[in-house]
C-alpha cells in the first residue's frame, strides 16, 4: 500500500511539473513541405540560330494563378546602301531605296513555359531585310506584313511526348528564322523569299528521343484561310548531327487577284498556291556550326485563279559561322536558285523571269558584348537569264535596278542592339 502511493504521488508530481512540457518540446518536428523552385523552365522561344544567344537569365516573375510568366525582347537599328535598287512601285505600296537607316526590331514577348497551359505573344514593329527582294522600312513591313502582333499563340502540354497549339505561329518550313537576330545573317537568303513566315493556325507536336515531328493546318502565306498543310521531321543523330524534312502545300485554291494589292505583298499568287519541301543538316561542334540544305518548290497551273503556266524552282545553300572567341564570330552564307520556263516565251515568274536564276554570296563577322551585338554584313547577288524590258515600249525587265535590266545588286549593311 505504501508503495502504491509513493508512485501515485511521484506521479502527480510529475504530471503537474515542468518535465511533461519539457518532453512536448523534445517531440520531433514536422518535415518541412517543398517549394518548387521558380523560373527554372528551358525556354525555346525565341528561336536562335546564330550567334547571337539568347538571354541565359531572362526576366521572370511569379503570377498567382498562373505561374512563373518570362518577359523578354530586342531593341535593334540598322544601316544600309545598296546598288541597283528595283523599280518603283505602283500605289499604294512605296518603292525600294538605294540606302536607309531604321529600325530592325523594337520587339518584346511574353510567356509560361511550362505547366499544361502555355502561351508564347510577341508584338512590336520589325523589318525583314532579304537578298534580292525589295526592303521597305520597318513601319511599312509591320503594316504590310503581320501587324504589331507577329506571333500569338496558346499551347497545352498532354505529357513529355504530346502537345497542341493554336494562334498565330512561326512557320515549320525552312532553315533561316524571319527576325534578324535569331539568325546567322542580318538579310535573310533567297531560298527564304520562297517560303511563308508567319501562320494561322493549329499544330501538333510529338517528340520521344532524338525524334520530334509537327504536323499543322495553316494559312500558308498570311492569307488568312487555313487551307494548308505543313510537316516538319527532325532526327538528332548526336550532340553534333541533326537531320530535318519539312514542306508543304496548298491543298486548296487562293484567288489573290481579287484583293488589294497591300493583301498580295504579304500573300503573293504563285507562292500562296504553291507547294514546298526542303531538306536540312546541322553540324555543330565547338566553334562551328554548318548547315546546308536543298529546297524545291511547286506551282500547277489554274486558270480559274490567273496562274496560266505552271513553274518550279529548285535551290541548294549552305549556311556556316565559325567563333573565333567568346566575342567574335564569323558567319558566311552562299545560294543558288533557278525556276524552270523559257524567259522568250514568258510565263509566271517565282524568281527573276521565266528561265532564270540567282546566285548570292553573304558575309557577316559579328561582335558580342554581354547582351549587346554589333555585326556588319557584305552581301551580291547575281542574276542569270533575266527578262529585259525595254522603255520605248514602255516595259520592264525582271532584274534589279529601276529598269529591271540590271544583273546584279551589292548590299553594304550594319546593325547592333541588344537582345534582353
Amino acid at each position: 500500500m505504501a508503495m502504491r502511493f509513493t508512485l501515485s504521488s511521484l506521479t502527480v508530481a510529475l504530471l503537474s511539473s515542468g518535465f511533461a512540457h519539457a518532453a512536448d518540446l523534445a517531440a520531433p518536428a514536422p518535415a518541412p513541405v517543398a517549394v518548387a523552385e521558380r523560373c527554372k523552365a528551358t525556354l525555346s522561344l525565341p528561336a536562335y540560330g546564330g550567334v547571337i544567344k539568347p538571354n541565359p537569365n531572362p526576366t521572370c516573375f511569379t503570377l498567382g494563378g498562373f505561374g512563373d510568366i518570362y518577359v523578354g525582347g530586342a531593341i535593334t537599328g540598322y544601316a544600309y546602301t545598296q546598288s541597283n535598287p528595283f523599280p518603283f512601285s505602283a500605289a499604294p505600296l512605296p518603292s525600294d531605296r538605294a540606302a536607309r537607316v531604321d529600325f530592325t526590331n523594337i520587339q518584346g514577348w511574353i510567356q509560361k513555359a511550362d505547366g499544361p497551359f502555355q502561351f508564347y505573344v510577341q508584338a512590336g514593329a520589325y523589318a525583314i531585310p532579304a537578298l534580292g527582294f525589295v526592303n521597305y522600312s520597318a513601319l511599312d513591313q509591320t503594316d504590310l506584313l503581320f501587324t504589331p502582333l507577329p506571333v500569338a499563340f496558346g499551347k497545352y502540354v498532354f505529357n513529355d511526348n504530346w502537345s497542341i497549339q493554336g494562334g498565330r505561329m512561326p512557320t515549320l518550313i525552312g532553315t533561316e528564322a524571319p527576325f534578324t537576330f535569331q539568325n546567322l545573317n542580318i538579310s535573310r537568303g533567297l531560298l527564304f523569299n520562297q517560303e511563308n513566315i508567319i501562320n494561322h493556325g493549329v499544330q501538333v507536336n510529338y517528340s520521344d528521343g532524338p525524334w520530334s515531328a509537327s504536323v499543322a493546318g495553316t494559312d500558308g502565306f498570311f492569307s488568312g484561310q487555313i487551307s494548308w498543310l505543313t510537316g516538319a521531321v527532325t532526327y538528332k543523330l548526336d550532340d553534333n548531327n541533326s537531320f530535318g524534312i519539312n514542306g508543304g502545300l496548298n491543298l486548296d485554291r487562293t484567288n489573290v487577284l481579287t484583293r488589294s494589292l497591300r493583301y498580295q505583298f504579304a500573300t503573293p499568287l504563285f507562292q500562296q498556291n504553291s507547294g514546298i519541301l526542303s531538306i536540312n543538316y546541322t553540324y555543330s561542334n565547338g566553334p562551328w556550326t554548318i548547315t546546308p540544305y536543298f529546297q524545291y518548290t511547286n506551282v500547277a497551273r489554274d486558270n480559274k485563279i490567273g496562274i496560266v503556266q505552271g513553274a518550279s524552282t529548285y535551290g541548294g545553300a549552305v549556311l556556316a559561322s565559325y567563333a573565333f572567341t567568346d566575342n567574335f564570330a564569323l558567319a558566311g552564307r552562299v545560294e543558288y536558285i533557278t525556276q524552270t520556263g523559257d524567259k522568250l516565251l514568258g510565263g509566271t515568274s517565282l524568281l527573276y523571269g521565266a528561265g532564270s536564276s540567282a546566285l548570292s554570296f553573304t558575309v557577316t563577322p559579328t561582335f558580342t558584348f554581354d547582351r549587346f551585338f554589333v555585326r556588319g554584313e557584305y552581301s551580291r547577288v547575281q542574276l542569270y537569264d533575266i527578262t529585259r524590258g525595254d522603255l520605248a515600249f514602255g516595259t520592264l525587265g525582271t532584274g534589279f535596278g529601276r529598269t529591271g535590266n540590271r544583273n546584279s545588286q551589292d548590299r553594304y549593311m550594319i546593325e547592333g542592339g541588344i537582345t534582353f
